[in-house]
């Protein structure tokens, strides 16, 4: 790696060679994103669901309070595990079927409150933000775990946005966090220095041996979007997947069943059911079993929902969900005669 003899897994996280790489992604995510100057780019061990308590941690201490507007399961998520740092007030009302983002005009948000919590795309029920919400000054956080990189975001309208790297930016054993600065300085004494922002930010990422071959990879990645084109060639490519398979669920004359309303419909994650709204076991079994035999895997439906789920995230091809459209236009072809 770099010229020295070794491998990247042998390397010192002091030595040039791997600062030179840190700050080369740091780079990369900064040029993609056009990250404002007054705020810190970080790479932290724990995955998104560490991040659901290192944002409580770093962030409540101010009001001890903390809105969540919860969409779906991963934000359901990061509320529970807020609850044992502070108080939390859920947004909307609770509810099991998660099929869209109430009208903001509905939302019961606390202006006393330290940050507004959201999740951009929710991976189980299909349901994706397509605008940021205004939230009166009060900053937004945002878990951007399975949407980062997929379209061109207004960073300075987030306090802190942050996400895992295993859906489209990666390999599991990293996430990346960008901060305010301004937001720093702020964690509770209980924070565990691994998850304080303020002693990560300070270290440059590097208080400990960072997970250096997931951000090796993770840089590796970037750098193929911008030879791609960037994040408008990314959204483009997004938005022309995404439309094949909902347009073969709208053709289908009620043969696939898509649960989310189309304002809120993600172009990462596309649940669907067959037969009706609470899906047919036995044809859906069916369409996995003759998926699989054609090389389309992973398509089962979360545990926690069923159905199907149709992943179109950066690194899949138009050409592959090509593939697979085609085999449920043949599939909706025999069986609903």
């Amino acid at each position: 790696f770099g010229g020295t003899g070794i491998s990247l897994l042998e390397t010192s996280h002091r030595s040039q060679t791997y600062l030179k790489l840190n700050t080369e992604v740091q780079d990369v995510v900064r040029r993609l994103l056009n990250v404002p100057s007054n705020y810190k780019i970080l790479f932290l061990a724990g995955g998104g669901q560490g991040q659901f308590a290192a944002v409580p941690l770093n962030l409540i201490s101010r009001t001890g309070t903390a809105d969540y507007v919860v969409t779906g399961t991963w934000s359901e998520k990061a509320a529970k595990e807020a609850k044992k740092y502070g108080k939390v007030n859920l947004v909307l009302p609770t509810t099991d079927r998660h099929t869209g983002i109430p009208d903001v005009s509905t939302w019961k948000l606390d202006p006393n409150a330290s940050y507004v919590h959201i999740c951009t795309n929710e991976t189980v029920h299909g349901v994706e933000f397509d605008f940021i919400p205004d939230t009166k000054g009060v900053p937004l956080v945002a878990d951007m775990s399975s949407n980062f990189m997929s379209k061109k975001i207004d960073v300075s309208k987030f306090g802190v946005i942050y996400g895992g790297a295993q859906k489209n930016i990666g390999t599991a054993g990293v996430a990346l966090v960008i901060v305010r600065e301004d937001l720093l300085n702020q964690a509770l004494p209980i924070c565990p220095s691994i998850f304080d922002w303020t002693i990560t930010a300070k270290n440059d990422s590097i208080l400990n041996t960072p997970p250096m071959f997931a951000i090796y990879i993770m840089g590796r990645v970037l750098e193929w979007i911008e030879r791609k084109g960037g994040l408008d060639k990314m959204a483009e490519m997004a938005t022309k997947k995404s439309s094949l398979v909902y347009k073969m669920i709208e053709e289908s004359n009620g043969f696939y069943y898509a649960p989310v309303a189309k304002n809120s419909r993600s172009k990462m994650n596309i649940p669907f059911r067959i037969g009706s709204s609470e899906g047919n076991d036995v044809l859906e079994k069916e369409f996995l079993k003759g998926a699989e035999a054609r090389g389309l895997i992973q398509l089962k439906g979360h545990r926690m929902v069923g159905g199907i789920r149709a992943s179109t995230y950066n690194a899949v091809t138009v050409e592959e969900v090509e593939t697979l459209v085609s085999y449920m236009r043949e599939f909706y072809q025999q069986h609903s005669k």
